[in-house]
């Protein structure tokens, strides 16, 4: 008979069992620190910085010295021109004035007008040997402490030659003025007074320059003559509320005349 092989039921202790052993993890590797290896902050934005800085810095040294150069350039012809021509302001003075009628009318309500006629000569003098003035028509007027009495235009544009003298007669008046309270008082005050009024007179016109080629372009002047005194005789009783005179004394002697231009550079005015 055959025999049956039957399987022991303990483990065969020859037979080995092998598992899945661990790998050794690799190395960790050195990390060698090189200085040239290191990553520094870019320099673009300082280069950037530095640039614009040089150019702003160039542009001031190059504006300052275009602006020193022009300078010197005008002075240098205002020295030469000044040598050649040897230029002078024109000169005015005031040959005569006379007022043929001044009166001071109080109204009812309180309200005090003034009615004025003046008769003016001036002297309009050109120092210079090479220069012209050409004149416009000029407006007048006519003040006591600031107070206008009269104003007139002399309304002929007029040349002034080299070395010339230029009459300039004209009339100034007022039509029923209102003045303000405190300047009548002034006024009256004044008319009681020796010295009698202390006049202004003032002259507005624009000029143009001519020498040779050149023409300047037309600019603003002032000419103002103070040190004119009039005594005015009034006519009228004390209840009376007017005062007129029609006999007017008025000393020129030492009236002065100054002359102002008034040249205007893009926004000021000089």
């Amino acid at each position: 008979m055959t025999d049956r092989v039957h399987p022991s039921s303990k483990p065969n202790t020859n037979t080995l069992t092998i598992k899945n052993p661990k790998l050794p993890l690799p190395p960790a590797k050195l990390q060698i620190h090189n200085q040239n290896n290191r990553r520094y902050p870019t320099k673009f934005h300082h280069k950037r910085r530095h640039n614009s800085r040089r150019c702003f810095c160039l542009c001031c040294f190059w504006s300052i010295l275009i602006i020193i150069l022009i300078l010197i350039l005008a002075t240098v012809s205002g020295t030469v021109l000044y040598l050649l021509y040897r230029p002078h302001r024109p000169s005015f003075s005031i040959a005569s004035l006379k007022i043929s009628q001044f009166n001071l009318t109080t109204a009812i309500d309180g309200t005090t007008q003034l009615t004025s006629k003046l008769n003016l000569t001036i002297s309009a003098k050109n120092p210079n040997s090479k220069i012209i003035f050409h004149y416009d028509p000029i407006a007048i007027s006519c003040l006591t402490d600031e107070t206008e009495i009269a104003n007139g235009l002399f309304g002929t544009s007029f040349v002034s030659d080299p070395n010339n003298i230029t009459i300039i007669r004209s009339s100034l008046s007022s039509n029923a003025l209102l003045l303000e309270t405190e300047a009548v008082k002034r006024i009256r005050s004044d008319l009681k007074r020796r010295a009698g009024l202390m006049l202004k007179v003032l002259l507005d016109t624009q000029t143009i320059v001519k020498f040779e080629s050149f023409r300047s372009k037309k600019f603003g002047i002032r000419i103002e003559c103070v040190g004119i005194r009039s005594v005015i005789l009034k006519t009228g009783g004390r209840k009376s509320n007017s005062s007129s005179s029609s006999s007017v004394t008025v000393s020129v002697d030492d009236a002065k005349c100054e002359v102002d231009f008034r040249i205007k550079i893009w926004k000021w005015s000089f």
